[in-house]
């Protein structure tokens, strides 16, 4: 019975190792400085998109992003051409949820700071303005987001190619 104890109790203490280096901390970092100023931008779609899941990663919100060689970022599990009869598809990566289409405006609802053992990712959440093409509380920006400044602490930025900023006049 001893042995059968220690083994229950080796095979809890692995578990809760495993459980703990695995683990995602998500923080919404909307105070700190450098990011305060985000929540509230408005920006206008520029390129036809998709909003989808990816299969194998677990996120809090549906992404949004394109299979756009020409970005700096792009889901090549995607299919090229966005288009309406794909929605519902799913490929071995991803599950296509809806599509959004150029000069849909939308906002940063959030900032969030997803910390993991080996890496940390900050996202936007964003909030469509059109009531109709709000089919989702929150999208996750991830994909169409500028990361290259994310390792100096500096705040991303939603790539142009994606969406560019409305100027309020």
């Amino acid at each position: 019975m001893k042995w059968f104890l220690a083994l229950v109790g080796l095979l809890a203490l692995g578990w809760f190792a495993y459980h703990q280096h695995t683990l995602v901390k998500t923080a919404y970092v909307n105070g700190l400085p450098e990011y305060s100023q985000l929540p509230g931008r408005e920006y206008i779609v520029e390129r036809d998109c998709y909003t989808f899941t990816l299969k194998h990663h677990k996120s809090d919100w549906p992404l949004i992003g394109a299979n756009a060689p020409d970005a700096s970022l792009s889901v090549s599990a995607l299919p090229a051409e966005v288009t309406e009869k794909n929605i519902g598809k799913e490929t071995p990566d991803v599950h296509i949820l809806d599509v959004v289409r150029t000069g849909s405006r939308f906002k940063i609802a959030s900032v969030r700071r997803d910390q993991g053992a080996k890496s940390t990712s900050i996202s936007f959440e964003i909030l469509f303005l059109d009531e109709n093409a709000r089919r989702y509380s929150r999208l996750d920006a991830f994909w169409i987001m500028d990361h290259s400044h994310d390792q100096e602490g500096a705040a991303p930025a939603i790539l142009e190619t994606y969406a560019v900023q409305r100027v309020k006049k």
